[in-house]
């Protein structure tokens, strides 16, 4: 008997088009729930949907499907349904997102939620014109210059750049071998835990935490904190106009995407210039892949640039390797870190 053998073509459906077009839905609910403190008030308790909604002094119309889309997001965790549900914390959610920890990094989302949203609704104006859409659009001041004069905003992106960055600075501390070298500078050091994750794991180290004036008492105050003012210095610098400190490493995160490719040359110029033979220039990233098409946060990283500056924007290792190659750099090399970011290192 002939058998005959029955082939399906996968069907075509719109579902990645709506859910990817649809996503603030999610994204709203999420950076809602980190604004009204939902993951701070749950800790590590369970807590049921009427006593969350009294907390938090929500209306009872839309509170179970408020709750239980976060559960469906994997933003927490349930028992019962409804009246009789109890909510709590996902290990994520308790560890990233209770304001009570040293490991918060809902900076970020806060940011999101009340700056960059407004902004990225106007993504289409700045494919149009190439400018930005920010505080430069309604007051013609540059985003450092809007949020460096407002010491709310201030603490707010400083707080955004170190919980985005944290899991990083972590990573390479770990994974990057300090063990031959003597020194380091965090050029744009902002809050101070890059400095503060690698001196964590490497007291022999003397390190420097570079940037702005305005901004050494947040910088002081963490390492302070951490027990590390012994081993970290401030140093006041504006890095477009002050040479580097000759040290034996310059690290920059999320610094060189901030700025035109004469600025990054710049830039990787001056810290070849105050590194020694066998010196490492560290950059942490959201380093795209080569081929442009798989590193989806560094894409549209780059379009927050676009949003957020004048000319800034993300960019490959292979673009790395050329510009610090120019420079007189001689070695390069990619190290992964958390999720889609990358270190990429450039040795003197």
């Amino acid at each position: 008997m002939e058998t005959l053998e029955i082939t399906q073509e996968k069907a075509l459906t719109p579902d990645h088009i709506v859910q990817v077009g649809s996503g603030f839905w999610a994204s709203r609910t999420v950076l809602a729930a980190v604004k009204l403190e939902l993951f701070t008030l749950l800790g590590d308790n369970f807590l049921s949907g009427e006593n969350i909604g009294r907390h938090l002094n929500l209306h009872p119309r839309s509170l179970y499907d408020f709750l239980d889309a976060l559960v469906s997001l994997g933003f927490l965790e349930r028992e019962g349904i409804k009246e009789t549900a109890v909510y709590a914390n996902t290990p994520e959610t308790t560890f990233y997102l209770n304001k009570n920890k040293p490991s918060y990094m809902g900076g970020i989302l806060e940011m999101c939620n009340d700056r960059l949203y407004r902004f990225w609704a106007d993504l289409d104006e700045a494919l149009i014109t190439g400018k930005p859409q920010n505080e430069a659009k309604y007051t013609g001041k540059s985003l450092f210059d809007a949020v460096y004069a407002d010491p709310d905003r201030l603490k707010q992106f400083l707080n955004a750049m170190a919980g985005i960055q944290m899991g990083n600075f972590m990573a390479l501390a770990k994974r990057f071998d300090f063990q031959d070298y003597n020194s380091l500078c965090d050029i744009g050091g902002a809050s101070g835990m890059l400095a503060i994750s690698v001196a964590r794991q490497h007291p022999h180290l003397a390190i420097t935490s570079a940037d702005l004036p305005v901004v050494a008492p947040v910088a002081e105050e963490n390492i302070k904190r951490h027990g590390l003012a012994n081993q970290i210095q401030v140093a006041n610098l504006d890095f477009m106009f002050d040479d580097f400190p000759k040290v034996d490493i310059i690290t920059m995160g999320n610094i060189l995407h901030d700025w035109d490719l004469k600025t990054k040359k710049l830039l990787i110029w001056k810290a070849y210039e105050a590194l020694p033979p066998n010196g490492a220039f560290i950059v942490i990233e959201n380093i795209i892949d080569d081929e442009r098409r798989t590193n989806a946060t560094g894409l549209l990283m780059s379009l927050n640039m676009l949003i957020e500056t004048d000319g800034g924007f993300d960019y490959s290792f292979a673009d790395f390797k050329e510009w610090v190659t120019e420079a007189g750099f001689r070695i390069t090399a990619k190290l992964p870190l958390a999720g889609s970011t990358s270190a990429v290192i450039a040795f003197k």
